[in-house]
């Protein structure tokens, strides 16, 4: 249940994102594009169907039964920093709603805490859970958690990079959970960071320290 994209534009991209001298602006530029990217591998396998009761008419005057998503898909930005992907991702489905959960994690403990949940009601949608690290794995499987406790079945993660440790964790606590990565890191650092990382993304989109 886990997918690492393999592609040129990707990799070259999060590289970008590594440099310490990368501008907050250039961070987020790049950021928006590999969610995109990673979002079209994300989304290859969505159900479609022909919409025979909205035909439209294309510039030669021929009728066509346009392609259609069949069901709902739900995009949940974690706090802060899964905003920096969320246009990314929207710009390539905006039909897609959203929905916000804000999770933080105890620079001591490293243990993962939710402080706020706001999710449209929806009939079974794709919900696609957005955060650019996958670092302990805590705040990833209290936010899973939080997504099944409010009834959501269809869940799939998209992260920007990933660490070893964040994956097996929730691999073992959410196995029907699909995680789709730009970049499989390393390792994880004494104090819970991924190496080699890229910094507190949250930090860089938003220009605090």
């Amino acid at each position: 249940m886990l997918t690492v994209i393999n592609n040129p534009l990707v990799k070259t991209k999060v590289d970008i994102l590594r440099d310490k001298n990368t501008s907050n602006e250039l961070f987020r530029t790049n950021l928006k594009k590999i969610a995109s990217l990673v979002s079209y591998e994300a989304f290859k396998d969505l159900e479609l169907y022909q919409d025979s009761k909205n035909p439209i008419t294309t510039p030669t005057n021929c009728i066509v039964n346009p392609y259609k998503l069949k069901e709902d898909v739900l995009l949940v930005p974690v706090l802060r920093a899964g905003l920096g992907m969320l246009d990314g991702i929207l710009e390539m489905i905006p039909e897609a709603k959203v929905g916000h959960i804000g999770m933080y994690r105890d620079e001591k403990t490293l243990q993962p805490h939710e402080y706020y949940v706001k999710l449209p009601k929806l009939d079974n949608p794709l919900v696609v859970i957005i955060d650019p690290m996958l670092a302990t794995g805590g705040s990833a499987i209290s936010a899973i958690q939080a997504i099944k406790n409010r009834g959501y079945k269809k869940i799939i993660m998209i992260n920007l990079v990933g660490a070893p440790q964040g994956v097996e964790l929730v691999e073992k606590h959410h196995p029907d959970v699909h995680i789709y990565l730009a970049s499989l890191d390393e390792k994880l650092n004494e104090h819970g960071y991924i190496l080699p990382g890229l910094g507190d993304a949250g930090d860089r989109i938003f220009g605090t320290d």
